[in-house]
């Protein structure tokens, strides 16, 4: 994953209120923490830091230039997001190194396909895995091809790149193959109309049984 070049400029306003005038001046709040340093508040550019996120995921590795002066490699920890604006909260940003091994979850995609009638059930999204800081992969793939039913993709069948390895359980369970359920939907003959003769019958029978 390449590396995002993003200014930030410190912040000075903290709590509720300095985080709602940053976010209203086009910024998210942050704060950048890690490796035995105190922590620092920045504010990165709204914009720029979506479309990053949006480009490389939540592990987009970044190269932070403060306007005091000051440079950072870092990773996003955590994410705070906007649910209903769909915006950026806050971000906690962890400090890392050139060769520096971190942990993070990459997203695991399915590839191929399983047996007919069969129905894929993906149990884990993310894949735990420990990484070089600036060569984490941006996905990962677990392949289902020609899975028949009652099999299960664990986390030791994932394809890891060269230099990451596995830091979750080889055991956890990525997908799920089981037999596809067909329901078939119960139909009804539709009930046949009585003929005029009939209804003649069926009336000349009623009164005959009224008058007995």
């Amino acid at each position: 994953m390449s590396e995002v070049k993003i200014s930030a400029e410190p912040r000075t306003e903290f709590g509720k209120g300095g985080a709602r005038r940053t976010r209203r001046a086009g910024k998210v709040p942050a704060v950048l923490y890690g490796h035995g340093e105190k922590p620092k508040h920045i504010a990165l550019p709204a914009r720029e830091f979506a479309a990053a996120i949006r480009h490389g995921g939540a592990n987009q590795l970044f190269t932070i230039e403060i306007t005091d002066g000051t440079q950072a490699l870092a990773l996003p920890k955590a994410i705070q997001r906007d649910p209903i604006k769909d915006t950026f909260e806050h971000v906690d940003l962890l400090l890392v190194r050139r060769g520096e091994m971190v942990t993070v979850d990459v997203p695991v995609n399915l590839v191929g396909e399983a047996a007919r009638d069969t129905l894929v059930v993906h149990e884990s999204d993310t894949l735990s895995v420990n990484a070089d800081a600036t060569k984490l992969p941006e996905s990962l793939e677990a392949s289902i091809e020609g899975l028949e039913a009652g099999s299960q993709v664990t986390a030791a069948d994932v394809t890891l790149p060269a230099g990451v390895e596995l830091a979750a359980d080889p055991g956890t369970i990525i997908a799920l193959i089981s037999a596809a359920t067909v329901v078939e939907e119960a139909t009804e003959a539709p009930e046949e109309e009585a003929t005029e003769g009939e209804a003649a019958e069926a009336a000349e029978a009623a009164a005959e049984t009224a008058q007995a």
